[in-house]
């Protein structure tokens, strides 16, 4: 007993999250880890199952992998320890890049009884507190979502222009909107409607790189400012922030309830200005909202 005692209290305090669930996927242990990554405490997952709107696993593709290629069931299914990067529901709606591990669980007689996943956030999560710490001491925070705001983005831009023009380096420039945010705010209210450019906001920062800059330019449009990308790159980055959004929740009374953004990209050009930029990102935004909404329409 104090040999297991001494075990638990090891992987409770692993960094790393780590659940345990039987063969019907029921979760029957959740470590520390998975309560700081997950959002979601012990209390309010022990006992439920994975699928029940807790992490919900999406792949690059946007597939939600509770229902056709979940890591943990299929260990237990085969008996064969798998890995693989993905994306979990935060509680607070976003999604988090994480690294999962999934080993099988034997019983006394070496059948499986069930399977253990761990899971790394690789959101290069010290980058992102670092930077809200900067943009907190400059004056440069977003109130609302604790990203950068409209100042912040406006000097980056400039930045980036003269990095473009005089060094020659690629740099991209993506403006995403909320598709219908006004119907939205209507119909939820606007604690909601804040609520929901948080996890916007909450799934950008955690799924750009390190040397990219993101920022709210007002009411709810985002910009992200990616440096060195050709335009393949700007395209798939563009398209996977847009995936990521779309299969984000928030849990409101029972219901999932989440949103779509529409987005507009361009590569910064020789004699372009900060006006030129933003203005075609914007026209190629407008071409996404017309053409149906939820799409990435992108010009070098």
């Amino acid at each position: 007993m104090e040999q297991n005692n001494f075990y638990k209290n090891v992987l409770d305090n692993l960094y790393d999250g780590v659940y345990f669930a039987d063969r019907a996927r029921r979760i029957t242990y959740w470590n520390k880890g998975a309560e700081r990554i997950s959002g979601f405490t012990s209390a309010e997952v022990l006992g439920r199952f994975c699928a029940d709107n807790i992490l919900n696993h999406v792949n690059d593709n946007g597939i939600l992998l509770c229902k056709t290629m979940c890591p943990l069931s299929m260990t237990m299914r085969d008996g064969k320890p798998r890995q693989d990067n993905i994306y979990l529901h935060h509680k607070d709606g976003h999604r988090v890049p994480v690294l999962v591990n999934a080993i099988p669980l034997y019983g006394e007689q070496h059948e499986i009884v069930g399977a253990i996943e761990s899971f790394t956030d690789s959101s290069a999560f010290q980058t992102v507190i670092e930077r809200v710490k900067l943009l907190s001491e400059i004056a440069f925070q977003d109130a609302l979502t604790g990203i950068g705001n409209r100042r912040f983005i406006e000097m980056k831009l400039r930045t980036g222009l003269t990095e473009a023009q005089e060094f020659g380096v690629n740099i991209g420039l993506l403006l995403f909107d909320v598709d219908n945010f006004k119907a939205f705010n209507d119909t939820y209210g606007h604690d909601i409607g804040d609520q929901v450019l948080k996890m916007v906001a909450n799934t950008m920062n955690h799924n750009i790189r390190p040397m990219d800059f993101l920022g709210r330019w007002g009411g709810e449009e985002f910009i992200v400012l990616l440096q060195n990308v050709d335009e393949a790159k700007a395209v798939s980055s563009a398209q996977k922030l847009r995936m990521l959004i779309e299969k984000s929740f928030l849990r409101i009374d029972r219901r999932n309830i989440s949103i779509t953004v529409s987005g507009g990209g361009t590569l910064v050009r020789p004699d372009d200005t900060t006006e030129s930029l933003f203005k075609r990102a914007d026209q190629l935004l407008y071409q996404s909202k017309h053409n149906g909404r939820n799409q990435i329409t992108f010009s070098p």
